[in-house]
């Protein structure tokens, strides 16, 4: 068994809450640790006015950006409709075995919809460190997919931090403030 499925087995032993999902593509927690935010675990936004010029990709005829998470370089989707970072099964793997990733981390279980409308379940984690550019937001919250191949998308989490968000398609890059 998988070092990440046994994980999400045992937050879903100890975590509980309601069902659900949402049609929107908004992800609904179905288990959650209620707890208030640790000086550790509070979110911190980055300096206002602050700009971060990113260079992008354009792969299969989507964005991509480099992140790094947690001190691991990837590359992203850069994808304003998904609600959270989302990352597949084999990154979760590789972070865990990296010691990156604890159950620490795992704060429960949700569901979610795809682009073609389909549910499914994964798990919500904190990733501690997520650089983009120049930038370093802590404590920022994703979505594992139980998927081995699904895309990584960088998401409204992380957006959501940034005041603005402007794309040069010409220079080919993406400004952060």
């Amino acid at each position: 068994m998988k070092i990440f499925q046994i994980i999400i087995i045992l937050a879903s032993v100890f975590l509980s809450g309601c069902s659900g999902c949402s049609k929107s593509g908004q992800k609904q927690r179905l288990s959650h640790q209620s707890q208030e935010p640790t000086e550790s675990r509070r979110e911190e936004r980055p300096i206002s006015g602050e700009k971060t010029v990113v260079k992008m990709e354009k792969v299969n005829g989507v964005l991509q950006i480099p992140v790094e998470v947690d001190g691991v370089k990837m590359f992203f989707i850069f994808d304003t409709g998904a609600s959270t970072i989302s990352i597949s099964e084999t990154e979760a793997n590789f972070l865990w075995k990296q010691g990156k990733l604890t159950k620490d981390n795992i704060l429960g279980t949700a569901n979610f919809s795809d682009a073609n409308g389909d549910i499914s379940e994964g798990t919500i984690i904190v990733l501690t460190t997520v650089k983009i550019g120049n930038r370093v937001l802590k404590n920022v919250e994703a979505s594992v997919v139980h998927n081995l191949n699904a895309p990584l998308l960088f998401g409204q989490s992380a957006l959501g931090k940034f005041g603005k968000i402007s794309i040069d398609n010409n220079r080919g890059e993406i400004t952060f403030e």
